[in-house]
């Protein structure tokens, strides 16, 4: 009979670790979260269970990126808010800019709050208006961006991770 102790997950460590990727080459790390009851965003900003954000050190106050829990203050809609993650429910890491990064298991199904399958969705919306992308930096109205927004480099539709071998 062997006494091991339980072995961490490597997810957390693999996060810190692209997150400080993208800052050391300059690009803007994004999360996608899956949203339940466990996760503290603001709620009218989850589009389909989940929510990208940004948590570069520009558009973040306070950043904590822990072993159980990523924590910190963003703006949404000129409001600050405070955002708690369970590392867990972080299912992908990557930089806007390029699309690189990683993904994650999805944690099991738990209860949404309410709140979220009440929201309508707004397919034709900007990025930062559908709520998809937290950001300090402030949005040009006739320039929207976000890794939802086509562009001359990007096409239309979810960001896609792109695999580094």
């Amino acid at each position: 009979m062997s006494s091991e102790a339980p072995v961490s997950s490597t997810r957390p460590y693999l996060i810190r670790a692209l997150h400080e990727w993208c800052a050391d080459n300059g690009f803007s790390p994004y999360i996608a979260v899956q949203v339940d009851a466990s996760v503290q965003v603001p709620m009218e900003f989850v589009k389909n269970g989940e929510i990208v954000l940004d948590v570069s050190m520009d558009a973040t106050s306070g950043l904590r990126l822990g072993n159980d829990y990523i924590e910190f203050k963003a703006r949404f809609g000129g409001v600050a808010r405070e955002i708690i993650i369970p590392v867990s429910h972080v299912i992908a890491i990557y930089a806007r800019e390029n699309g690189q990064g990683m993904a994650f298991p999805a944690p099991p199904p738990a209860p949404v709050p309410a709140a979220v399958s009440s929201v309508p969705s707004v397919p034709s919306a900007p990025a930062e208006a559908a709520g998809v992308v937290a950001s300090s930096a402030p949005a040009s109205a006739d320039a929207p961006s976000g890794p939802d927004t086509p562009g001359p480099d990007r096409p239309a539709g979810r960001p896609q991770l792109k695999r580094v071998k």
